[in-house]
């Protein structure tokens, strides 16, 4: 085993881990996550109607960057380096991180976006192992 491969392998089973969870509660407390987002974006130029249009569009990017990265590590797709299941999984979830960080941007909780910030890192330094 090679510190690439341990280091593909960690970032797919974090992004599985951290997206399939997130997308599970949005799924299964659609009411709750979608209040507290419009809470969350009283004061930004979002209006109530496309923040649940946007809490779909999220919830679907981290579901398909969770099945994805599970996929990924279930069927060992980071074991080769480039364009595969896992790879593919975590540009996903950059992309519903870089969602998640526009967002938080725009609802001005900037200590939220430096948290996704880091998500966001992660998933760069990862795909570069790819």
């Amino acid at each position: 085993m090679t510190p690439e491969l341990i280091g593909r392998f960690l970032v797919t089973a974090f992004f599985a881990v951290v997206f399939l969870q997130s997308a599970l509660d949005k799924l299964t407390d659609p009411q709750g996550n979608l209040e507290f987002l419009q809470s969350h974006f009283k004061n930004s130029p979002f209006p109530p109607e496309i923040v649940g249009v946007l809490f779909r569009v999220l919830t679907a990017l981290e579901a398909a960057a969770g099945v994805l990265c599970g996929l990924g590590v279930l069927f060992f797709s980071f074991r080769r380096p480039g364009l595969n299941l896992a790879s593919f999984g975590v540009g996903v979830a950059g992309l519903a991180l870089l969602s998640l960080l526009v967002g938080q941007r725009f609802a001005k909780d900037y200590a939220g976006a430096a948290v996704v910030a880091t998500y966001l890192a992660v998933a760069l330094i990862g795909l570069s192992a790819f």
